[in-house]
């Protein structure tokens, strides 16, 4: 592992945040000013398909990246903000259902948060 990706794997895995490659970038930019954007998108890429770390997917809005401990995402419908949740393993009752055996999942839960709950109200008074 080159050492860009070894850093971008260890802010992935410190962060709570759910961070886009630009944010990603931003930090590590701070330890290494000459890095591009590009190497970021790359070394994601290559943590991602190593299972290193997750891609966190939400339409219309740019990709996210998170740490690989199993959790799953609450994610609004209006603002695309994205919270963890756990539900626990849920493999084995998926499994049950489906009739196959499940490698994973990616569970995704959709709401309106708080902020975007107060908009609406207030839009409509």
């Amino acid at each position: 592992m080159t050492k860009y990706g070894a850093k971008i794997l260890e802010i992935v895995s410190a962060s709570r945040s759910h961070m886009t490659a630009e944010e990603i970038f931003h930090v590590l930019r701070q330890t290494y000013p000459s890095v591009v954007l590009a190497t970021i998108y790359n070394n994601l890429n290559r943590l991602w398909l190593e299972g290193l770390i997750r891609k966190v997917s939400v339409e219309g809005m740019p990709d996210r990246y998170d740490r690989i401990q199993r959790h799953d995402h609450l994610v609004c419908k209006s603002c695309g903000r994205l919270l963890d949740i756990d539900l626990g393993d849920l493999t084995a009752q998926l499994e049950e259902i489906a009739g196959i055996s499940i490698l994973s999942y990616d569970l995704k839960l959709t709401y309106l948060c708080e902020e975007c709950r107060k908009k609406i109200s207030t839009k409509g008074m």
